[in-house]
């Protein structure tokens, strides 16, 4: 994968990379509902991380459609990684929206409980859930920007890690126009 960065915002970066391989404080997994692995980039999370991620992640039981919950890296360069369960796309009319927005921001608010500074969001539920891709880059930028302005939040510097071109472009271009209405 080619490395690709582009910043145009003080705290956000749209990056083109393996999200396994970020130096950060928290990457964020887009798990399922099991938290046990799975395809994409959970089980990518899941490979790098090592079996003793499994081991914790069987303690937690689980983790609600929006919700997010806090394991340790193992062995990632994160120190920590939090897990968020995207909504599966239905048409859009079952709340999905809600849901996506809600692991964003739960995630964020674990991430500035632990006291990170650093951390590193997928493009949530764009691969096998199939959320529209520039709808969910609306929704991730506007939920991590809305956090950012809100808070006295530790974070310095949200990363968006994009998979492949198409992402990173329609990330890119979400990014430029929300900076041009500030």
């Amino acid at each position: 994968m080619q490395q690709q960065s582009i910043s145009l915002d003080r705290k956000i970066r749209i990056i083109c990379e393996d999200i396994t391989t970020l130096h950060v404080d928290a990457i964020v997994n887009a798990a399922n509902n099991s938290l046990l692995g799975g395809g994409g980039v959970d089980g990518a999370i899941h490979r790098a991380a090592g079996p003793a991620l499994l081991g914790e992640c069987r303690k937690l039981k689980g983790c609600k459609t929006g919700e997010a919950k806090m394991t340790n890296g193992y062995d990632l360069p994160a120190t920590y990684i939090i897990h968020t369960v995207g909504p599966i796309y239905q048409g859009g009319e079952s709340g999905e929206a809600d849901l996506l927005a809600a692991c964003y921001a739960n995630s964020l608010k674990l991430a500035q409980e632990k006291g990170v500074r650093s951390i590193a969001f997928p493009c949530i539920s764009t691969g096998v859930y199939h959320y529209p891709k520039e709808e969910a880059a609306d929704i991730a930028l506007n939920e991590i920007r809305k956090f950012l302005q809100s808070s006295d939040s530790s974070i310095e510097t949200v990363y968006i890690v994009c998979f492949g071109q198409v992402a990173f472009d329609i990330y890119k271009r979400k990014l430029a126009l929300l900076s041009a209405q500030r």
